[in-house]
């Protein structure tokens, strides 16, 4: 038999907006936190490479319940870059696999080159990443010295600009949909200029609905176990971008049998609703109770549960 997980009586249940520091990997920053503050329970929405540092959304007691709902939203990072080299990772933690002539190479050319990140719809994955193949991370297959596949993935970019050149060096900010990758952005770009290019930082600023000024330090929420359910966004308001609806007691109870609700048994003031949308539901305590999203059911537009959040 499998161990039971661990219970803690210090069980928080919510969303903490990490500040994460850059040298550890996420799956140190929740560990750190699950043994100094007993979270056992515990999850992230996003992962950062242990270069990266910014925005990292930890998931704590049945919030770790809504990563499917964070996880795939935009993001929002500013970085920095160096031409005339290229790294087996595409970023300066990885082996130096060639260095190219950027004497030719203007500060113009860099700038052009990141706003031509805009028009991508595709990119390359690393191949040290935690993409898989055959239920095998690249980034294992990699170090091992085996072939990794190339793995081509659609992305959308916007509002990608460069912020200052001072060749060999460049810093940049880029909008994008989940799943980017920065270093591979950075590696085209240097492939482009025929040069070759590395990451040098890079900061995560936002991780949509959430931003790097409500982030807390990595180092403050662990030095202050009694302030950390104050640094915790409750689960009832951890989706804030979503519509919100507290019913009745009687409601609620139909909500945790499995029960379809009639979209006008809850939006009576005239708030429209379409077919796709999704809401928080809470009880009449406000304790969060189901996710739901409307369907179209015999003609007529339902909430039905897509995940309960009770127990």
């Amino acid at each position: 038999m499998g161990r039971k997980p661990k219970i803690s009586p210090l069980q928080k249940h919510g969303v903490l907006v990490l500040n994460k520091p850059s040298g550890p990997t996420s799956a140190d920053c929740l560990n750190s936190i699950k043994r100094e503050l007993k979270q056992y329970k515990i999850g992230h929405a996003g992962t950062l490479d242990p270069l990266a540092e910014g925005v990292l959304l930890v998931m704590l007691g049945n919030a770790t319940k809504l990563g499917p709902y964070l996880t795939g939203h935009d993001k929002v990072y500013s970085g920095s870059l160096t031409i005339g080299r290229t790294t087996d990772t595409y970023d300066i933690q990885g082996t130096e696999t060639s260095t190219g002539d950027i004497s030719g190479i203007t500060e113009k050319m860099v700038e052009d080159e990141i706003l031509a990140w805009n028009d991508l719809t595709s990119q390359e994955v690393p191949a040290y990443s935690a993409a898989k193949h055959n239920g095998k991370p690249l980034y294992e297959l990699a170090r091992n010295g085996e072939e990794t596949p190339i793995k081509i993935k659609s992305i959308e970019i916007f509002d990608a600009e460069p912020l200052e050149v001072t060749l060999p060096m460049a810093r940049f900010r880029v909008g994008c949909s989940a799943g980017t990758y920065i270093r591979s952005l950075v590696h085209s770009l240097g492939s482009r200029l025929g040069c070759g290019a590395v990451m040098e930082s890079l900061r995560r600023e936002e991780s949509r609905p959430y931003r790097l000024s409500e982030a807390h330090d990595l180092d403050d929420v662990l030095a202050d176990p009694d302030g950390f359910e104050a640094r915790v966004i409750p689960l009832a308001d951890a989706l804030p971008h979503w519509h919100r609806f507290t019913v009745t007691g009687t409601m609620a109870a139909s909500i945790r049998n499995g029960a379809r609700i009639p979209v006008e048994d809850v939006c009576t003031d005239g708030l429209k609703i379409f077919e796709g949308e999704r809401a928080m539901f809470l009880d009449h305590e406000g304790t969060a109770l189901a996710l739901m999203e409307t369907k179209q059911i015999d003609g007529r537009l339902h909430w039905v549960i897509l995940r309960g959040l009770w127990g």
